[in-house]
This record gives structure tokens, C-alpha cells and sequence, in this order.
């Protein structure tokens, strides 16, 4: 019903793509699924599936990553930065479950780890990755999957968030880092309780679009799409 509303939505709004943001079981789903389930890229076989298939932008995948978005204006220099802006901060990024073991991004080999980090490079000037065995595909859990995001739970989650805590514990004392990345609402909500637990400071985790919008820099004379003039300063005031 979900994946349903969703295709009304796009249909009613006309819309060419269809984003989703930050959320590992929503990309996991989307990634995997919505072909079938709504048409949202090829698959659906129904009449609105169709419908859709045909509205939506063929040059852009479909769905598509608020990260695939991201990367894809940086690559085409539409989005302009200032990294320094992030300099108070040595970052270092959590790859979650669903969208490291079921999607990719980008469509490319390993994707899913790769757009991310460049994001994140792209805004900040300190990024350091934790320990090879510990991320990518040999990721941890954060701890609060599964049904397990509940305070009734806490002595559970605290110790299924100790193999990641462990390692962000290492690159803290050898790399002074300091603020945790993460791209799926579970895993952001998980450690915002858990890391107190490990002598963390609870702000420390970030969405990676947090880090985007600290560095953006608007202004009237960038454009976000070719030969369309966007005046922000006058839109924000």
C-alpha cells in the first residue's frame, strides 16, 4: 500500500524522478521492489505501472538515491562548497546494513559503499573509514534493527551496538575522530541512545545530508540545473 501511494503521488504530481532519502529499509525496499510493486523503474506490468514507467526520466535511475542525486550534481560541479566549513569535525562513516548486503547505488561494482564517502569528501576536508573488517560488506550491525528500536529494550541494543562502538572507539584514539555518519533513520536513532553508553557524545552521529548542508554554498550565480538561474538569496529571504 505504501509502494502504491507512492505511484499516485508521482502520478498525480507528474513528477520525472523519484528521490528517497536517507532510510535503509526504505532504499532496501525501493531498490529491490517498487519496480514491480508500483512501476517505479521497469517491471510493473499494470496499467499504471506503465503510465508511470513512461512519465518518469529514463536518463536517471529510477528510483533513485538522495546520495546518487547528490553525487551526481557534485560530479557535474552544480553544487558548490565550502569544506572548511566542516573542519571542526574528523568524520568517519557507518556503512548500515540494508543498503551495504541488499542495493547498490550508482550502478557501478560496490556503489553503495562508494558514493557516500565521496559525498562526504567532497564536504569535508577529515574523513577517516574504520577498520576494513568493520565496514563495506563486512559491516556491523547498529544494534537497533530488526524490531529492536524500542527502550524496552536497551540492554539488547547496547550490546548488539558493541562491535560497531568498538571500532569507532579504535579511530577515535588513533584519528581523533569525532563525528559518526550514517545514511538510515534506524541507525541514526540507535546511536543517539547507545553511544552514551560507550562514552560518546550522543551528537556525534550526523546524516551525511547534515555535512552536505553545513558546506553548501548558495548563491544566485550557482546554478543546480544547467541554464536554470536560481536565486536562493531571494527565495530565503
Amino acid at each position: 500500500k505504501a509502494a502504491l501511494r507512492i505511484r499516485k503521488a508521482a502520478l498525480d504530481l507528474e513528477v520525472s524522478r523519484v528521490i528517497v532519502g536517507e532510510c535503509g529499509h526504505a532504499w532496501r525496499v525501493a531498490y529491490s521492489f517498487w519496480n514491480t510493486l508500483s512501476g517505479v523503474g521497469a517491471g510493473g506490468s499494470d496499467e499504471y505501472s506503465l503510465k508511470l514507467q513512461n512519465q518518469l526520466d529514463s536518463r536517471y535511475p529510477q528510483p533513485q538515491h538522495i546520495i546518487e542525486y547528490t553525487y551526481d550534481l557534485i560530479k557535474r560541479d552544480k553544487l558548490k562548497f565550502d569544506k572548511s566549513e566542516n573542519d571542526d569535525r574528523t568524520v568517519t562513516f557507518h556503512d548500515s546494513c540494508n543498503v551495504a548486503r541488499a542495493t547498490n547505488m550508482g550502478g557501478i561494482p560496490n556503489g553503495q559503499f562508494i558514493l557516500p564517502r565521496e559525498v562526504i569528501k567532497a564536504v569535508c576536508n577529515n574523513y577517516i573509514d574504520m577498520e576494513r573488517e568493520t565496514i563495506k560488506e563486512s559491516t556491523f550491525c547498529c544494534g537497533g534493527g530488526g524490531g529492536l528500536l524500542t527502550d524496552d529494550l536497551m540492554e539488547i541494543r547496547i550490546k548488539g551496538a558493541m562491535p560497531r562502538m568498538q571500532a569507532l572507539k579504535e579511530v577515535e584514539k588513533t584519528d581523533g575522530v569525532d563525528t559518526l555518519a550514517a545514511i538510515c533513520a534506524i541507525c541514526k536513532s540507535q546511536f543517539s541512545k547507545v553511544l552514551p553508553k560507550f562514552d560518546f557524545d550522543p551528537y556525534m552521529i550526523v546524516s551525511v545530508h547534515q555535512l552536505v548542508s553545513d558546506a553548501i554554498v548558495l548563491d544566485k550565480s550557482h546554478t543546480i540545473e544547467s541554464g536554470v538561474e536560481e536565486n536562493i538569496e531571494e527565495a530565503t529571504q
